[in-house]
């Protein structure tokens, strides 16, 4: 087992390794989460997932306005 110095540097070394690894995923995680978000709202540039989510925005949020022709058939 490594003891003193050693074990403190192997432990800074894992610490930075750990470091990145997390900064890899949370950065990959906003990617994908941003590539789901393939609907937006014309009116208020909102992103959804997908259309039956477009289309319950859409209605609550702009009930004057005229559904979008992409909603009228779902």
């Amino acid at each position: 087992m490594a003891r003193g110095h050693q074990k403190i540097q192997s432990q800074q070394k894992n610490q930075k390794k750990q470091q990145e690894l997390k900064k890899q995923q949370g950065h990959d995680q906003r990617t994908a989460a941003q590539k789901a978000l393939i609907h937006t709202c014309a009116v208020c540039k909102a992103q959804m997932p997908d259309p039956k989510t477009y289309k319950q925005h859409f209605e609550n949020k702009h009930p004057r306005n005229p559904l979008p022709d992409d909603l009228k058939d779902s």
